[in-house]
């Protein structure tokens, strides 16, 4: 997969727990932790924006092009 979610990596920067951070966005775990495992086929903006506003980050903190 060429985009890579880095999101584990920054909730642990900034000492956020799964359910913290999906109480905080308005979204389940389940579908935290579909995203956060880089199991995500999609993002909706509004939920990257909503992330982003409770982590103090830019998406490029979270999401990474690698070449195949």
């Amino acid at each position: 997969m060429a985009i890579v979610v880095n999101l584990d990596v920054m909730m642990a920067k900034r000492k956020v727990s799964l359910s913290e951070l999906a109480s905080r966005v308005g979204i389940t775990n389940a579908n935290l932790s579909i995203l956060k495992n880089n199991k995500a086929k999609a993002i909706r903006f509004t939920t990257l924006e909503a992330i982003c506003n409770e982590l103090n980050c830019q998406p490029g903190d979270i999401l990474e092009y690698v070449e195949d």
